[in-house]
């Protein structure tokens, strides 16, 4: 997991837009978000979603290459109109195959599928929301996620993070179409969401259950199958199933998985999915060889989750306030906006790619070092970054 290490960009290039007294609150808050680029300095990178390490493996590029060769780069129009290929149309039976579903759907982005997929299925017959229905979506979820049911035609209904004793009042206090949805494993905090429960709150209430899986696919159950695998839960219990293929699939893009009439529903009135540019098929042939690799190559799993062992170990132990999470993301408490960007630019400068995650994105006073652990990363690279971290620590304490 070694990179070139990134450079904020100038802030004297963005001069003329900071006149605006929006963008100067947000510097004087500390909460000014600045892209990076790639500079010549090494460091290891503990920020990407590159769970499994597969984003260069040599099998999967070559695939890539192959692809681009038969296919050209672009896909060069929609799905429904001549971008639909046949690497798209067997990568779709195979990731149906794979989570156990009659169907799956490609979409080309994450957001796109989260956002497509509610507000499609909130204003079709599938769940006949119109205006008496309702979302209930976890306060932590994903932008996508609560940005999908906010574009649709149903209320959105928001519980406390994994509270489903609200959750369940929420449900008993209306009638009407229900769809609940949550995320898998939550992005920013690394916990789980209690699923087993949900599906058995969404049969007692006749609700839908959506699972956004995106940073379970590839690292849990025992073919990477995700949460939904590793708990045993079918398509009757999880119904919409949503997974990512730019994170431990390495690859890009993103899949809707459940019955033939979800499926059939979503390609006649997802917009996000109608109206946009197919994925290239030389990604779709790409994700085709990283889905092989994420099934039989168990090790880089077993790898994934010894690593997680250790860093959690090693945290506890220099009392590093580690916010609790058993998955690959493992958040770093810090809280002030300012001090979260200054440690994440001093390991930059120790040799380590560290992301500061700060609100909007998380709440206030929640600010926090996101460090996510990959197979790539070595037993050393973990110990190197956990002593960094409790020297950097005590310094600011």
């Amino acid at each position: 997991m070694r990179y070139n290490a990134p450079k904020l960009l100038n802030f004297h290039k963005l001069t003329v837009f900071m006149y605006l007294p929006e963008l100067e609150t947000l510097k004087a808050q500390g909460l000014y978000r600045s892209r990076q680029i790639i500079d010549d300095k090494t460091v290891v990178n503990f920020c990407s979603n590159d769970y499994l390490g597969l984003a260069k493996n040599e099998t999967v590029i070559a695939a890539f290459k192959n692809a681009a060769d038969i296919y050209g780069v672009g896909s060069t129009s929609a799905h429904l109109i001549c971008g639909h290929s046949n690497a798209h149309h067997a990568l779709e039976e195979e990731l149906a195959e794979f989570t156990g579903r009659e169907r799956a759907l490609l979409f080309s982005t994450g957001y796109m599928a989260n956002l497509g997929s509610i507000a499609a299925l909130a204003k079709s017959t599938f769940l006949s929301f119109k205006k008496e229905g309702f979302v209930f979506e976890d306060k932590l979820n994903h932008a996508s996620l609560l940005d999908g049911a906010l574009s649709s035609d149903a209320t959105l209904k928001r519980y406390p993070h994994v509270d489903l004793k609200q959750l369940e009042k929420l449900l008993t206090s209306v009638s009407g179409k229900k769809l609940i949805v949550t995320d898998g494993i939550f992005s920013m905090d690394g916990d789980v969401a209690p699923l087993r429960e949900l599906a058995e709150l969404a049969k007692q209430h006749a609700a839908l259950l959506m699972v956004d899986d995106a940073h379970g696919f590839g690292v849990l159950g025992k073919t990477g199958g995700g949460l939904v695998e590793q708990l045993n839960l079918t398509q009757i219990d999880v119904p919409i199933l949503m997974g990512t293929l730019g994170k431990a699939f390495g690859t890009f893009g993103a899949f809707i998985a459940g019955s033939e009439t979800l499926i059939e529903t979503l390609i006649q009135s997802a917009r996000t999915y109608i109206y946009t540019t197919a994925l290239p098929p030389a990604i779709a042939q790409a994700t085709r060889a990283s889905l092989k690799i994420v099934i039989a190559q168990t090790w880089r799993r077993e790898k994934l989750h010894s690593l997680i062992t250790q860093f959690k170990t090693g945290a506890m132990q220099l009392n590093l306030p580690l916010m609790p999470s058993d998955s690959p993301i493992q958040p770093l408490l810090i809280g002030d906006s300012f001090r979260a960007t200054q440690m994440s630019l001093q390991l930059l400068e120790l040799g380590f790619l560290v992301s500061a995650i700060r609100p909007p994105t998380v709440q206030k006073n929640k600010a926090r070092l996101r460090i996510t652990l990959s197979a790539l990363h070595e037993p050393d690279d973990i110990s190197r970054l956990l002593e960094s971290l409790h020297c950097l620590n005590k310094l600011e304490n």
